[in-house]
């Protein structure tokens, strides 16, 4: 299994709204970035990844599993872009903000940190235990 951080702004699509989306989870669509959609062809049924809130909050707020491997995004006719399904599997207890990934040593080599902007990043094993215990979930 692989880790992974998808990042949404919550004004277009929010914790809240993917876990209304349930089992049937939801594309992971719109993503233009050559490097994140090429980290999202890498994934595996059954990858998880940290759901993160991007703009004012900054904050991993929840996991989701990867339900479908990567196959073309359905917001485009362009054959370039894929995207992957996916579905929550848990909320955060305490969601962990980017200011205290950063004050973390552990984390400061953690591409959220190095390359904030990209939307689909991996995460490694090691990263991924320390937030799920910041967030009060278990790994």
């Amino acid at each position: 299994m692989r880790y992974w951080l998808f990042k949404s702004e919550p004004g277009n699509w929010s914790w809240q709204d993917q876990v209304a989306k349930g089992d049937a989870g939801e594309e992971w669509d719109g993503v233009r970035n050559y490097q994140a959609r090429n980290f999202m062809r890498d994934m595996s049924v059954g990858d998880r990844g940290f759901f993160y809130h991007s703009q004012n909050e900054k904050a991993v707020v929840g996991i989701v599993e990867v339900m479908a491997e990567a196959h073309p995004d359905s917001t485009t006719t362009d054959e370039r872009w894929a995207c992957v399904d996916i579905r929550a599997i848990a909320s955060a207890k305490q969601p962990v903000a980017l200011d205290q990934i950063k004050a973390d040593p552990r984390l400061s080599d953690m591409m959220l940190v190095r390359n904030p902007r990209l939307s689909v990043q991996p995460v490694t094993e090691r990263e991924w235990g320390i937030i799920c215990d910041m967030a009060g979930i278990a790994p």
